[in-house]
C-alpha cells in the first residue's frame, strides 16, 4: 500500500498550489479520502474530506472557500487545490485513506508534503 503526495513547495502569500496523492495497493474507489495538515508545534488537523464516490466533500472552517478537494478514481488520485495561500497555511500536508464500513476500519497515511507560504 502506498500513498504518495506531490506538489508541495514554497509559494508566496496569495499564491496557489495543487497537491496530488497517488494511491496504489488497495481499492482506492472504496475509500474515503482526506487531507490533513500539521503546522510546526501544532497537532494534526483535518483540512478536507471527500467520500469514496466523490459525491460529498467537507472542509475545515479555516479553509472553506479557499481549498478544494477532488478525486479521480480512474487515476487512483486525490487532489487538494489551495488558493489564496497565507502564512498560516504553512504545514506538512498528509493524504489519508479511510474505509469504515463494513468493518474492519482501515486507515492508510502518506508520508507528507511540505507546503511553505512565505515571501
Amino acid at each position: 500500500v502506498q500513498l504518495v503526495e506531490s506538489g508541495g513547495g514554497l509559494v508566496q502569500p496569495g499564491g496557489s498550489l495543487r497537491l496530488s496523492c497517488a494511491a496504489s495497493g488497495f481499492a482506492f474507489s472504496r475509500y474515503d479520502m482526506n487531507w490533513y495538515r500539521q503546522a510546526p508545534g501544532k497537532g494534526r488537523e483535518l483540512v478536507a474530506a471527500i467520500t469514496s464516490a466523490g459525491g460529498s466533500t467537507n472542509y475545515a472552517d479555516s479553509v472553506k472557500g479557499q481549498f478544494t478537494i477532488s478525486r479521480d478514481n480512474a487515476k487512483n488520485t486525490v487532489y487538494l487545490q489551495m488558493n489564496s495561500l497565507k502564512s498560516e497555511d504553512t504545514a506538512v500536508y498528509y493524504c489519508n485513506a479511510e474505509h469504515s464500513w463494513p468493518p474492519p476500519r482501515v486507515v492508510y497515511w502518506g508520508q507528507g508534503a511540505q507546503v511553505t507560504v512565505s515571501s
